[in-house]
Formats: C-alpha cells, structure tokens, sequence
C-alpha cells in the first residue's frame, strides 16, 4: 500500500513514513493510493470479532511496512477493557427503536479522540524505536485532541508534544486535564486567538520543510492519516452491533468541526461498508453544513468565529475536509490544489460547479447529509434524552443527536456518535438538568491542581523558537 498527496505528489511513501510526516511536503494531506474494497465474505468473517482484533484486520489492509505479528500485538495492547472500562470497547445503546448511540469516550480523557490517539501513541513509540529516532509532535486543539494526544504520549521514549490550544477557549475540565500534566516532554502553549489561529500556526511550521526536517515534526491532528485510519474502525464495530446480517444499511450521525471523526466514515463507506448516509452535524460554526447545502465552502475569519457551548466545534477552517473534496472531485489532484491553495488563500473559499458538487449527496455518490444545532436546541436535546431515555449526553452528542432525528429515514438505523462524556461540559449539563455532571473517579478533582502552560502570541515564528528551545 503506498499513499499519495491530495494536491499531487506521487513519492511513492509506505505508511511508516507517513506515521511520522503529518502534511505532505506539497502542503496537501496524505491518502492511500486507492481504497481497499471489502466483499461481502470478508465482511461476514469480520463479524462477531473482539474489537482488537477488527482494528487488526482492518489495520492491515493499509499498514504492510509493520510486521503482522507486531501490528496485532500494538492493537491488543490499545483496546483493552482495562483502558475502555468494556470488553466491546465502543458498546452501542438502544435510545429507541432504530436510533443509537455509539459510546466512544470510555478512553483516559472521556473523549472520541482516544479511539485513534491511544493507538498512536505505540505506533509512535513503536516506530521510532525501530529507527533509533525522536520526533516533536505539534498539534492543535479546540478542545479534546490535545488532552487526548497528551495522555497517550506522556512518558513515551523519543517524543515530545507541543500542544496549541486557544486561549480561554475550552471548558474548565478540557483546560484542567491538559494544564495539569507535569510530564517533562508535554508542553501547552495557549495562544491569543481562536482554534483556526492555532491551527494555521501547525501548517506554517509543518510548511517550512526545513525547519520540519531539522526538528523531526510531526502531527497528531486528524491531518495525520494514521489517526483517521484507527477511527475507521468504530464505523465497523458501530454497524455490526446495530444490525443483524450484512444486507442492511445504516445511517451514521457524526458531530463534526474539523471533518477528520465522518472522513472515517467516509473512509469506511468506501471501502464498502454499508453505510446508507453520512449525516454531518455542526454548531452555530455551520461552514460544513453550508457546504453540503449549496456546494460553497466559505471559511470564516476569527472575528466570526462564535464561541459556543459546544465549543470542540468552534471550527471555521476544516483543514481535513480536503480528503473528501479530492475524492469529490474524482482525485483531481490540480483542481484540489488549485481550490485549496490560490483560490482560498485569495477569496476565502471557493465554489464548485454543479457536477462536481452533484455526487456530494446522492445516495449513489457519497450519501453527505448536513445539518446545524444551536445552544437552545442543545439544551433541549440534553433535556429530552434525560427525560425520555435516561441518558444524559454532552453538548457536542446532542448536535449530533438533533441532527440525526432531522435526518431519520423508515426502516434505516440511525447510529449517533457520541463524542464526549458530560463531565466536560458541566456549566451547560447544568443549564440544562440542574444536575452537576460527575467524572470518573479518577479525573475528580482535577480542576483544582497545578497547571503549567505557557501564553502566547497567534505567531508562528515565536512557537518555532519555543520549540528549538525546548528540543535541546
């Protein structure tokens, strides 16, 4: 399996090599050369398998530069009940008849981004032990990748993590679980500016290709193509626990801000997974959704950007939405470069025709559905799934879960996927129940210990020089 560059580079590049580059050198996102397609006997065979070993087999079909034997092992040591709290890992709940909800924030930080990030982390470790190299992660986070990516990297040999966060941005909780790690290779920097700032600062350094070779960067962001790989896998897991036998379809609910958690979707739809529509789910940020209504995709500035309640998806610049777009536009590699590099950097956003954007949402295309949720539907989404099912649920599931009921079809399953657990969002749990969400037994507390992070400036040039300070 060899991987290719979405605006046109073609080094043939085997899966370790793009393990520890982020961005392809040519400033676009990495992809397989094609996509493995699974028939139905395979499909029937991966049924019933321990999630372990799905990832395992699903894994596979992308990664032939790792050993099986060792590849098997580093997905055994990542999906265990000791670290997901559940022998299924991602068990799925029964709301009502035909409407799920997939739990994936079982993991060390109560979020999605642990299903990819705890895989990660010994695919790392893994791999520069073997080539006797370190690497210095820069990330960016609006929220849950950057506690995610911390709690699998800390006290991993030959890595260090420099982490981007927006400056009184996230919630207390996703504030307390980053800022309190006291790891001597974690470093957060909480930059002046919105999520978008943080994350043009990780592109400009990971585009000064010299400065990336010299300091060994890498990335954590779902722009790594093994983080979105890993997240293909709950799409499977979420399927054969909603259904019965291999004839039917499902319909997966995704809350999305940075488009990497229904890429993975879109990931597993090709490869032939079942799925009858990917249903996007934005907050008051509705660049995604507006997109998939009209074919314009207008990036907001940071004055635009609204602070919300459910803030993971305060996101105006989806920097993994192009993937889909090159496969949109048939993996025209000058059109997807030409869109965006010139077009977006001089207008904003581009436009598509008609015919490329036509095949966006067809059930015989790529089967997108879109929609948006605002603070007082998020309230009254928490409030009914209290109400009705017992279930209380975080402000980012519950724009899933609004969406999701906007989008049900007769006789289609409609799984949500959950994203966080509601002890992150305790001010809004509030607002809306009256009851104070509580965390694990292990993370309570945590709002109240010693933090270490260090402010600065929306300037690329400054994190490139704390950097280089801190890699000596």
């Amino acid at each position: 399996m060899k991987y290719l560059s979405t605006r046109g580079d073609t080094t043939p590049r085997g899966f370790s090599d793009i393990l520890l580059e982020g961005l392809a050198p040519d400033g676009g996102l990495f992809l397989p050369a094609s996509y493995p397609r699974i028939d139905a006997a395979t499909l029937a065979q991966w049924r019933g398998l321990p999630y372990a070993e799905l990832a395992f087999r699903i894994l596979s079909l992308y990664i032939d530069d790792i050993p099986a034997a060792d590849l098997q092992r580093l997905c055994a040591a990542t999906y265990t009940e000791q670290t997901f709290g559940t022998p299924r890992i991602t068990p799925l709940k029964t709301l009502e008849d035909g409407l799920y909800l997939e739990a994936l924030s079982n993991g060390p930080t109560l979020a999605f981004k642990d299903m990819a990030m705890q895989l990660l982390g010994h695919l790392f470790e893994y791999e520069l032990a073997r080539r006797g190299e370190e690497l210095n992660i820069l990330g960016a986070t609006s929220g849950d990748t950057g506690s995610a990516a911390e709690y699998a990297m800390r006290g991993k040999k030959g890595v260090r993590v420099f982490m981007l966060s927006p400056h009184g941005r996230m919630s207390p909780f996703q504030q307390a679980q980053m800022f309190s790690l006291q790891d001597a290779n974690i470093h957060n920097i909480a930059i002046e500016g919105v999520f978008d700032d943080c994350q043009d600062i990780v592109k400009a350094v990971s585009n000064d290709l010299d400065f990336k070779r010299r300091h060994r960067i890498g990335t954590v962001n779902s722009i790594n193509w093994a983080r979105l790989l890993a997240q293909v896998v709950y799409y499977f897991a979420g399927y054969f626990q909603a259904t019965r036998s291999n004839d039917e379809r499902v319909s997966f609910a995704v809350p999305s801000g940075n488009f990497g958690n229904i890429c993975a979707g879109h990931v597993a739809r090709m490869m032939g997974l079942p799925i009858e529509r990917l249903v996007l789910a934005t907050n008051e940020n509705n660049v995604l959704d507006e997109f998939f209504r009209t074919g314009t995709y207008r990036v907001r500035s940071s004055a635009e950007t609204h602070e919300t309640s459910s803030p993971s998806m305060d996101i105006s610049k989806a920097s993994n939405f192009e993937r889909f777009v090159f496969d949109l536009l048939g993996r025209d590699a000058e059109r997807t470069r030409e869109l965006f590099g010139a077009t977006l950097a001089r207008e904003g956003g581009f436009t598509l025709a008609s015919d490329e954007f036509a095949p966006a949402t067809r059930a015989d295309g790529f089967g997108f559905a879109s929609g948006s949720s605002t603070h007082a539907d998020r309230l009254a989404t928490i409030r009914e799934a209290w109400q009705r099912w017992q279930t209380m649920i975080d402000t980012h599931t519950a724009d899933g879960l609004k969406v999701a009921r906007d989008h049900r079809q007769p006789g289609v399953p409609m799984i949500v996927l959950e994203t966080a657990l509601p002890a992150k969002f305790a001010a809004t749990i509030v607002e809306a129940l009256g009851v104070q969400p509580e965390p694990p037994p292990a993370l309570r507390g945590i709002e109240a210990l010693p933090r270490r992070c260090t402010l600065m400036a929306a300037d690329a040039q400054a994190v490139k020089q704390y950097i280089e300070m801190h890699c000596r």
